[in-house]
């Protein structure tokens, strides 16, 4: 006696076209359901916020008044005219450079030093991820006290420095403390892109008779081209965008000469001035954007000269 079974009525027979397609909507649009509260989120909190961003910069908007009124390019030429707004990009763009060499040489280095999987070099690792995870303003604040005149550094050295107030180094020194901050995501970047390339390549080398040193700056450093794009943009970005540790450290003193973009727009829009600030909010907008996309596509083009 044999038994049959209906292939339409069996638990493995495919589904009609009906319900097949009722399954391929769910799975298609479900997700975008889930999406519409990140992107709710996005649209009021980033590109609200930026459109009016691009449209009070064209007012009068103030403190000092009630109404609201338009004056075209008038802030832009006011900033320009009085040489605060090119300062406090010379001292942006400056900062932002020193924090981007800096953050990626002590990087660079650790990551080096630290790359053999070793019980003290994963501690090590460990202890230089920690200020990566510290508030920003508390690490300016730290610093502020250890390098005021009667503070821990020159006690410990005995000697009697304003590292925070001379006129011509100060600049440099917030820039080590926040190149300090962050030179543990940089050698994160930088050790992940080490333990990627492939062994065979260095020993090939190797056995051709390169030497430890040239393998290294021949065979190793040249495949951390991504790595060092990622590295870069970020410490330049992140740096052009700085506020909390110059704030707490300098204050965009002495003399100015730390003052970048954020700490200018911070003190105007405390001024009551708030037409101007934003008026500088979005040149710094502009400013990243011309910086980011040039220095990305030029990194991005050695990477595949590499």
């Amino acid at each position: 006696m044999t038994l049959t079974i209906d292939s339409r009525t069996s638990a493995g027979a495919p589904a009609t076209p009906k319900l097949a397609g009722r399954r391929r909507t769910a799975r298609g649009t479900h997700p975008m359901w889930f999406l519409i509260p990140a992107y709710a989120v996005l649209l009021l909190f980033f590109f609200v916020p930026t459109v009016f961003n691009f449209v009070y910069a064209f007012t009068d908007w103030s403190s000092f008044k009630s109404a609201i009124n338009p004056v075209g390019l008038d802030n832009f030429t006011q900033l320009a005219t009085d040489g605060t707004l090119f300062r406090a990009i010379r001292v942006t763009v400056v900062y932002a450079v020193l924090v981007a060499v800096f953050q990626n040489v002590l990087g660079f280095g650790l990551a080096v030093l630290l790359e053999r999987d070793t019980v003290v070099n994963r501690i090590a690792r460990t202890f230089f991820l920690v200020p990566v995870l510290m508030s920003a303003l508390a690490v300016g604040y730290i610093f502020q006290a250890l390098l005021k005149p009667s503070g821990a550094v020159n006690q410990l050295f005995g000697i009697d420095y304003a590292w925070l107030a001379d006129t011509r180094w100060t600049i440099v020194v917030v820039a080590l403390i926040h190149a300090w901050k962050w030179m543990g995501l940089s050698m994160l970047i930088y050790l992940a892109g080490l333990k990627t390339v492939p062994e065979d390549l260095v020993e090939a080398a190797r056995i051709d008779g390169a030497s430890r040193a040239r393998t290294f700056w021949r065979i190793r450093v040249p495949l951390l081209a991504p790595a060092v794009t990622f590295n870069v943009a970020t410490a330049l970005l992140g740096s052009m965008n700085g506020f909390d540790i110059v704030q707490a450290t300098t204050g965009g003193g002495p003399a100015r000469t730390t003052e970048i973009l954020n700490i200018f727009i911070y003190r105007t829009f405390g001024q009551g001035l708030f037409a101007q600030a934003t008026t500088m909010s979005l040149v710094l907008f502009l400013l990243v954007a011309l910086m980011a996309f040039p220095v990305i596509y030029v990194l991005r083009k050695r990477e595949e000269v590499m």
